[in-house]
């Protein structure tokens, strides 16, 4: 089987990922969204609510599953027999870093392929740090995010 995994923090997941995922799901038998913990990160959702909002999403699809992990993702792929990491690049600059990180998950795990999609034009200006800013200030982002988000509180 070649299953992938799809890593990040997805926080939150936004409409570039779900439609990285789908895209993924022609290209692979399964897919793993592997929700990360960035230690130089705090989150804005809770995981659990992550997980939960993406399970909805993709309830009907048994072929795409949501774990979270901790510690080097190469070991979360190898651990889950994923032998292929999916990204979605946006532009260069998401490219120059991606590009790094698949060299040292390469390093750490030599089976693993990372494959690159790039992100379909309209969708390509998302990003979950300007959706967690709009949604900070009270702003809608239901065009950007695949569920909806409940106001801030206060």
């Amino acid at each position: 089987m070649r299953i992938a995994l799809f890593p990040g923090s997805f926080d939150p997941f936004t409409n570039g990922h779900l439609d990285v995922v789908r895209r993924g799901t022609t290209l692979f038998d399964e897919v793993i969204i592997a929700i990360g913990n960035n230690s130089s990160k705090q989150r804005y959702l809770p995981v659990e609510q992550m997980i939960s909002l993406i399970e909805e999403i993709f309830r009907e699809e048994p072929r795409v599953s949501v774990r979270a992990y901790k510690g080097l993702t190469a070991d979360f792929a190898r651990e889950v027999g994923a032998r292929f990491l999916l990204r979605g690049l946006r532009n260069t600059t998401d490219f120059e870093y991606e590009n790094t990180i698949a060299q040292a998950n390469r390093h750490v795990n030599p089976a693993l392929e990372t494959v690159f999609l790039i992100t379909s034009p309209t969708l390509a200006a998302i990003s979950s740090t300007i959706i967690r800013e709009i949604h900070r200030f009270g702003g809608n982002v239901d065009d950007f995010v695949p569920f909806h988000l409940p106001p801030v509180a206060g």
